[in-house]
């Protein structure tokens, strides 16, 4: 019997185990970047703001997107971060290097919020915030697909992932305004 029984003990305790959930979901602010200068950017700096995540291109049809999350910027960047995160995967669209994009940034946007450095939204290299913010194993919340330059995703005053808005929508639409206005 004891043979049998101790098997089974130990059968029931991994399935209990494996349905456990004290490991805590992960959060923005678990995460760190490189900054478009090359800097190392933790996003724990981040609490107790919202965050924008915007996947960017500097030679894309939704490019005109940079003058309203300045905006963005302008009016709420006591409560609210906007990370833009240049990509190359979508039709090639920013090809520059971290000099060029910021020089682009700066001189048709007046871009003053925090650039980080080129990364890959989707594949094989995937930047590992950009996992999280696409997997829903990861932030609990949804999976989705970064389908094109701009894609926006939001994220709590507590690193929580939200919500995501795709290409087309604008960033000061209602939606995003109303989520960055909530208290």
């Amino acid at each position: 019997m004891k043979k049998i029984l101790l098997p089974a003990v130990i059968f029931v305790t991994v399935i209990a185990m494996s349905f456990q959930t004290d490991t805590p979901a992960k959060t923005l602010y678990d995460f760190k970047a490189k900054t478009l200068d090359g800097e190392n950017f933790d996003f724990s700096t981040l609490k107790g703001k919202k965050v924008l995540i915007v996947n960017t291109a500097s030679e894309c049809g939704y490019t005109p997107q940079y003058k309203e999350l300045q905006e963005l910027h302008d009016k709420y960047g006591a409560k609210l971060a906007i990370i833009g995160f240049p990509c190359n995967q979508f039709g090639g669209q920013e090809p520059g290097n971290a000099t060029e994009i910021k020089t682009f940034c700066t001189k048709n946007y007046g871009v003053t919020f925090q650039m980080m450095e080129k990364v890959d939204v989707k594949g094989e290299q995937q930047h590992p915030l950009y996992k999280w913010l696409t997997h829903e194993n990861e932030n609990g919340m949804e999976d989705t697909e970064v389908r094109w330059n701009f894609y926006k995703y939001m994220i709590d005053e507590n690193g929580h992932y939200v919500s995501h808005a795709n290409s087309k929508e604008l960033p000061n639409s209602e939606r995003i305004v109303k989520w960055i206005e909530a208290k």
